[in-house]
């Protein structure tokens, strides 16, 4: 029998009078490869915290093997205090670790150690806390959403490098195919406690339908079983009075069960909102090329996206994916080439970014638009608080600020205000990140029924496969192939997937001797760059805000009979608006283009 290496045990937490977790149990052993599942704001992350030492259980014990090493892998790493990456990195390691493992891990995920930790994006901070946790070779893994960030190229090596592992590992990730690929066992979280399955998480989801049926017909035996007391009570015939005591005892405990049964949460309900519909052709690119700082992202793209088409764009990090979206849909222009728009398009973007939603304002203002207390979904008006409840937001949370939502609520909260907009073209731009595995179920049903056109940036192969009719791949150099069907099938005809991104310290190894050196190329942003880098967003922001107010105000029908000159004012700033936002954007996108090929 393999010998237990961590062992939780009759854990209980409460968070703001609410008991997150309530006599949970987790237990791993040597061998043992372990996907944490359940619903957002179940506790996953808690409890893997709970695991890792990181916080205390109001009750229960935490036990570790003598001797184990533990490493554990957070959501949002913290590299604030060290100068370099390397310096992160080696910092997780113990007194015999070999400091050697570093260099090969950092390489290995595209990373020199020579970045400065406040100038890394979020992907290359995750790869650097991958490299951290992996170093020490531990015997225990704590994972918590490591694929988040991560391009495909960095999710298929590292899934590569954890199955050549000896270490047992908990894995939390809303990736069906990581999951399925790594683990051998499952832990459900579910309203509290912990049930495990002695299995890997490709049986997870049959197994769990198994138990809410059962507990449903247990529901509906009990039901009957008190029916049938109430009935005795009401007109059985009299008998001894202790017997008469024990059925009402039982009938009051019966009624307690019932009282204190926990139900399953409810699924999502998602639908979106049918726009009329678009034109038979939605965007056309004859011999489209855009370049910048000299660097090709889409080189003579041929491309047409019909009505009902979803197609999926894959590639590393920086290889163009949204600079390909804003080509498509308009928002940028090429240098070279024409992009054709289809007629009467109505698209809606869901910026999983989070970038859009203001942390001070409330639920109910994200959904409605700050316009009063209803929402109008495909024609129908419905109080937003009925309207928040599909996607398991509770009454009380309606005046609850952005800013204290989880990761996964955010996510929702972004579904639920952008799928009310009517449209027919959808873009996705990375929509699974955070969101869990039943409402990513829900989010795929609805996009397989949705009747427009679908644009999907992703690195979730099983999202792919589900979703997208053909894949779009960046081949390198600007270059662009379309293959039909999902991410499998696009592997099955390219014999390959994503190219992984080597770092500087392998390139110039495996790059030919070179003549004495040219006067060396820019290595950073300069200062001016660095500072419109960092301003330039909110810039756009108050563009955006200005823009919108002038829309709103030339919308008044009686502006120009009272005011020529007030109308003739505000339609010539908002045509010079207009300009310098695109002018914005444009910059911004060349600045972080140039950032990221600097790093």
């Amino acid at each position: 029998m393999s010998r237990i290496l961590l062992h939780l045990r009759g854990i209980g937490l409460t968070f703001g009078g609410r008991p997150v977790l309530e006599d949970a149990e987790l237990s791993v052993a040597e061998g043992e490869r372990i996907a944490l599942v359940g619903r957002n704001g179940s506790g996953k992350s808690t409890l893997l915290r709970l695991a890792a030492g990181v916080i205390e259980p109001d009750k229960g014990t935490r036990w570790v093997q003598p001797g184990a090493t533990i490493r554990y892998l957070p959501q949002e790493p913290d590299l604030s205090a060290f100068a370099t990456v390397r310096d992160y990195v080696e910092a997780g390691l113990g007194p015999t670790d070999d400091p050697h493992r570093c260099a090969y891990l950092l390489s290995e995920l595209g990373l020199t150690g020579d970045e400065d930790p406040r100038r890394l994006s979020g992907g290359e901070i995750r790869r650097a806390a991958i490299a951290r946790v992996l170093a020490p070779q531990p015997d225990i893994l704590l994972f918590d959403e490591p694929t988040n960030h991560l391009d495909l190229p960095a999710i298929e090596w590292l899934e590569s490098e954890l199955a050549s592992l000896r270490a047992a590992f908990v894995l939390i990730s809303h990736d069906r195919r990581f999951l399925e690929a790594l683990t051998n066992r499952t832990v459900w979280l579910d309203r509290g406690g912990a049930r495990r399955l002695d299995r890997g998480f490709a049986d997870f989801e049959s197994w769990r339908d198994e138990v809410l049926a059962k507990e449903e017909a247990d529901q509906q035996l009990l039901a009957k079983r008190i029916a049938a007391e109430e009935h005795w009570m009401r007109y059985g015939v009299t008998a001894r009075r202790r017997r008469n005591m024990r059925r009402v005892e039982l009938l009051a405990s019966l009624r307690k069960e019932r009282r204190e049964h926990v139900g399953q949460q409810g699924a999502v309900r998602m639908a979106a909102s049918a726009g009329d519909l678009s034109g038979k052709l939605v965007a056309e690119a004859k011999a489209v090329s855009k370049s910048f700082g000299g660097r090709p992202i889409v080189s003579n793209l041929d491309l047409m996206v019909m009505r009902g088409d979803r197609l999926g764009i894959v590639g590393p990090n920086g290889a163009g994916k949204t600079t390909l979206i804003k080509l498509l849909t308009g928002q940028l222009a090429p240098d070279s080439g024409t992009i054709r728009l289809g007629a009467n398009l109505e698209a809606v973007t869901l910026d999983q970014s989070r970038q859009s939603l203001d942390p001070g304002a409330t639920l109910a203002d994200v959904i409605t638009g700050g316009r009063g207390s209803s929402v109008t979904v495909n024609g129908e008006t419905r109080h937003v608080v009925t309207y928040m409840k599909d996607f398991l937001f509770p009454p009380d949370k309606a005046r609850t600020p952005v800013g204290v939502l989880s990761g996964g609520e955010r996510g929702r909260l972004i579904l639920a205000r952008e799928l009310a907009k009517p449209s027919n073209l959808l873009v996705l731009d990375e929509p699974t990140n955070d969101l869990d595995l039943e409402t990513l179920d829900m989010l795929q049903e609805m996009l397989t029924e949705y009747q427009g056109t679908i644009l999907l940036v992703s690195h979730d192969r099983d999202f792919l496969d589900r979703v997208a009719t053909s894949v779009l791949m960046a081949e390198g150099n600007g270059k662009w192939t379309e293959y039909a069907g999902g991410y499998s099938d696009m592997l099955a005809q390219r014999g390959a997937g994503v190219a992984a991104r080597k770092s500087k310290s392998e390139t110039a190894r495996s790059a030919p001797p070179q003549q004495p050196e040219a006067p060396q190329a820019q290595r950073k942003l300069s200062f001016k760059e660095k500072h419109a880098l960092e301003t330039l967003p909110a810039a756009m922001k108050a563009l955006e805000s200005e823009i919108g107010g002038l829309e709103a105000r030339l919308a008044d029908a009686g502006l120009f009979a009272r005011d020529p000159k007030a109308f003739e004012q505000a339609a010539a700033r908002l045509t010079a608006a207009r300009a310098e936002l695109a002018a914005a954007e444009e910059q911004w996108l060349e600045l972080e283009i140039k950032r990221e090929s600097l790093a």
